[in-house]
C-alpha cells in the first residue's frame, strides 16, 4: 500500500505542531508554578514598594503593599467582585492618572449596587493584582473592602492542556490510520 504524498505530509505536520504546543504546555506549567510560588512569598512581605512604571517590572511584584496617588480619574466601571467579608458583588474600578501620567487601573472597593461610583482621586494603598491594577485595602468612596487579591486563585491548568494537545495529536494519527485502512480496503474491492 502507497501512502498518499501530500495527506501525510499535511497530518504528519498538524501531529508535530499539536506536540509540540503539548510540550509548550508542559513548559508553562513550571513557569505558572515558579509565578506562584513568587507570589505567595510576597504575601509574607508587608514593606511597601513603590507602584512599578515600566510594565515589565509589574509581574515581579505581583501581590506586593504599595501605595500611589491618584491625581485624576478618568472612567469607572464595575466588575464582578468578592468583599473583604467574601460576599459576591462587584468591584467599584477606576483608572487613574498618576502626576507622571501613568495610567493605574484601581479597584477602589466593594459594593451589591452596579453603578459606578463617583471618586475623584487620592491617595491608594493597596495590593499590586494581575493585569498590574491596584486593589486598595480600604474602600474608598465609601465603599467596603475588597478581598485582598489571592495566588492560589491563579489557575495553572496547563498539564492538562498538555494532555488535551497530545490527546488531539493520538486521536489525528488514529483517524489518519483508519482513513488509510479504509482507502486500502476499497482498493482491493472488499
Amino acid at each position: 500500500m502507497r501512502l498518499p504524498v501530500i495527506p501525510t505530509i499535511i497530518v504528519a505536520g498538524a501531529v508535530a505542531v499539536m506536540i509540540a504546543l503539548g510540550i509548550w504546555q508542559l513548559g508553562r506549567m513550571g513557569e505558572k508554578e515558579a509565578l506562584i510560588a513568587r507570589a505567595e512569598q510576597s504575601l509574607s512581605m508587608t514593606e511597601a514598594v513603590e507602584y512599578p512604571r515600566d510594565p515589565a517590572m509589574v509581574e515581579e511584584l505581583l501581590y506586593r503593599r504599595t501605595s500611589i496617588a491618584c491625581a485624576s480619574v478618568s472612567g469607572a466601571t464595575t466588575v464582578a467582585g468578592t468583599s473583604a467579608t467574601g460576599e459576591k458583588g462587584v468591584a467599584q474600578r477606576v483608572s487613574c492618572a498618576l502626576a507622571d501620567g501613568t495610567s493605574v487601573t484601581v479597584d477602589i472597593g466593594y459594593s451589591r449596587d452596579p453603578q459606578p461610583v463617583e471618586w475623584s482621586g487620592g491617595e491608594v494603598a493597596g495590593t499590586i493584582a494581575p493585569g498590574g491594577r491596584v486593589v486598595a485595602e480600604d474602600g474608598l468612596a465609601g465603599l467596603q473592602p475588597l478581598a485582598r487579591p489571592d495566588p492560589r486563585s491563579l489557575p495553572n491548568n496547563h498539564l492538562a492542556y498538555a494532555g488535551q494537545w497530545f490527546f488531539f495529536a493520538l486521536t489525528a494519527l488514529v483517524i489518519y490510520f483508519l482513513a488509510l485502512r479504509r482507502r486500502s480496503t476499497r482498493a482491493r474491492g472488499d
